[in-house]
């Protein structure tokens, strides 16, 4: 039985591929799905981000020095040598290549809860880890304090080396530190003191480069899942096909059972099954069309909540669906996306959302649509983010870019969760999905 459905998922991958039309195999589409998708993985995303931060002349540029056993920073005894970041790529033994930034001091950004996208936050939005300088005379520094509230704020590691113990030590600091459940190290550039056991301590620290998986942690030995293959101009055709393969990939490795159909297969392929699939993934698209068809008791999402949960926060997302109902007429609304593509006539940033979320309000908004790798600078008056799954960029690339929204205070959600929401399918198209369940139930959500 199994080598039957393998043949039919296999022939259901060579369709895609298949030009109807012209009948042959488009082997350049699948070489070009895989150079694109090459490009989209820039190198940094295997290199992680460990940023020094603190404020001026606490030996941020002495440490990078030291961490790396070069005199590369440059130091200085004159507070604000360093201006702009400076990044080392470096190889750090025995974890492999990381890329190590030494930044300005704290001091020369302003108020970090000014709504702006500073240099400072743009430096904690892309770290794997934080290492936070501080000078062992003196005592917390409200700008220190507002540091580690922000970075409180991210899903990042976080560790303090107090500098300077050469010239004695600050016991209001470390009460300070104890109060905060800060742990640090005392370390010594000048006399090169503690620098081993702080790099130990980083190494430990930094996360692992694990994949994230589409279905396997929510699918059993057994279990028959159907998939409708999305028909939408909205996902890249290769991003597409690989997540496909994924699914295909994933099921199988789980002993599960994956059925692809098209929408209009839908219904004959229920009917052929002896009893009702595990799950159904299909498009959000059509999404309130198949739940009204399809019996309660069967689990159905959308390929767009597991990209979303593939590479982001669904609950940070459902936390910003939350604020929706709190738009009033001329709010600022922005809408995110991460890659610029051709408009087409009916476009999800510029036309469907818009129009989705006036309905539902009864209000107009103020929106922004935007195409950058990063916000606009200033983020004045924004009351929402609505972020794109990212289908084209790595897990880290969107991590990035909602860890702004994070450290700025904007509630944001994204594309899938709120159109499932607005089509009146949640908590449905979650229920899949443990940690986004409970968190829907704890925010007391009620039903479109």
């Amino acid at each position: 039985m199994n080598f039957f459905i393998a043949l039919n998922l296999c022939w259901n991958v060579f369709c895609q591929l298949f030009d109807r039309e012209n009948n042959f195999l488009c082997l350049k589409s699948l070489s070009q799905m895989e150079n694109t998708d090459n490009n989209i993985i820039p190198l940094k995303d295997f290199r992680p981000q460990i940023s020094i931060v603190g404020r001026r002349n606490v030996g941020k540029s002495s440490l990078l020095n030291k961490l790396i056993n070069q005199e590369y920073s440059k130091v200085s005894e004159s507070p604000g040598t360093t201006i702009l970041p400076v990044e080392k790529e470096y190889e750090l033994l025995p974890l492999g290549p990381v890329l190590l930034v030494d930044t300005a001091g704290i001091e020369e950004e302003g108020e970090l809860g000014e709504k702006r996208i500073s240099q400072t936050i743009k430096i904690l939005s892309q770290s794997d880890l934080v290492v936070v300088v501080l000078d062992a005379r003196d005592r917390l520094h409200p700008k220190e304090i507002e540091l580690f509230a922000n970075i409180d704020k991210l899903d990042v590691g976080c560790i303090v080396a107090v500098n300077k113990i050469e010239f004695g030590t600050n016991q209001r600091l470390l009460s300070e530190l104890k109060e905060l459940r800060i742990t640090h190290f005392e370390i010594s550039c000048k006399e090169n003191v503690g620098i081993e056991d702080l790099k130990r301590k980083i190494i430990r620290s930094l996360p692992q480069n694990h994949n994230q998986v589409l279905l396997k942690d929510i699918i059993s030995q057994g279990d028959t899942v159907v998939f409708v293959i999305p028909e939408t101009r909205q996902i890249p055709t290769y991003k597409l096909l690989k997540n496909q393969i994924q699914l295909i990939s994933e099921a199988f490795e789980q002993e599960s059972i994956i059925i692809l159909c098209r929408e209009d297969e839908l219904k004959a392929t229920l009917s052929n099954l002896k009893n009702y699939p595990e799950l159904i993934i299909t498009d959000s698209d059509n999404i309130k069309k198949i739940s009204n068809e399809v019996p309660e008791k069967v689990k159905l999402t959308t390929l767009s909540l597991l990209m979303s949960r593939n590479k982001s926060d669904l609950k940070l997302f459902l936390r910003g669906l939350k604020k929706l109902d709190q738009l009033q007429n001329g709010d600022k609304v922005i809408i995110s996306e991460l890659c610029s593509r051709h408009p087409i006539e009916d476009e999800i940033a510029s036309v469907k959302i818009p129009s989705l979320i006036e309905h539902y309000l009864n209000k107009k908004l103020n929106f922004i649509k935007v195409s950058e790798e990063y916000f606009p600078e200033y983020l004045t008056d924004v009351k929402l983010i609505i972020q794109c799954i990212g289908c084209s960029k790595s897990r880290n690339e969107v991590r990035y870019k909602l860890n702004e929204a994070k450290l700025l205070d904007i509630p944001v959600v994204n594309y899938s969760l709120l159109i499932s929401y607005l089509k009146g399918t949640m908590p449905r198209v979650i229920s899949p999905f443990k940690e986004a369940l409970l968190e829907w139930e704890r925010l007391k959500f009620s039903s479109v």
